[in-house]
């Protein structure tokens, strides 16, 4: 499971490594201006790409290579416990993005599912793991 969990860690520094490239590039260059709906230009540079004056991307970059050394380490419950957070921050940027700016970030989405599938396979592998472990026969 650690390889699969580090493969998806190094997918969300890539997709946040891209973001971040937006977010510095001048407006109007993006590569993802697939139209109306999808232009990581128009998200990358919104107020909501930055908080206390930190871009959304870095703190995605730090977020996946955290996990990633985690998922060397086999620290599954440690990384469950920081990817719910990760998660539903995501959702919430999913939501700017949808309901506020009414524009959606292809990068933003790849990190979306790249965080949605490293909370179910961390949910299933602590569980399975809780599972396993055997019962230990405490005597009086």
């Amino acid at each position: 499971m650690r390889y699969i969990l580090l493969v998806l860690a190094l997918l969300g520094i890539a997709a946040s490594s891209l973001a971040l490239r937006e977010h510095y590039r001048t407006y109007g260059d993006a590569p993802c201006d697939i139209n109306e709906r999808w232009d990581c230009g128009i998200v990358n540079h919104s107020p909501y790409a930055m908080i206390y004056g930190i871009p959304v991307a870095v703190i995605g970059i730090a977020g996946y290579l955290l996990l990633g050394v985690l998922a060397v380490k086999r620290a599954y419950r440690l990384m469950l416990i920081l990817a719910v957070p990760a998660l539903a921050f995501s959702l919430y940027l999913a939501h700017i993005e949808k309901d506020v700016l009414g524009v959606w970030c292809l990068y933003c989405a790849i990190s979306l599912g790249t965080i949605s599938l490293m909370t179910i396979f961390l949910v299933g592998t602590v569980f399975v793991n809780m599972v396993r472990r055997p019962v230990r026969n405490v005597s009086p």
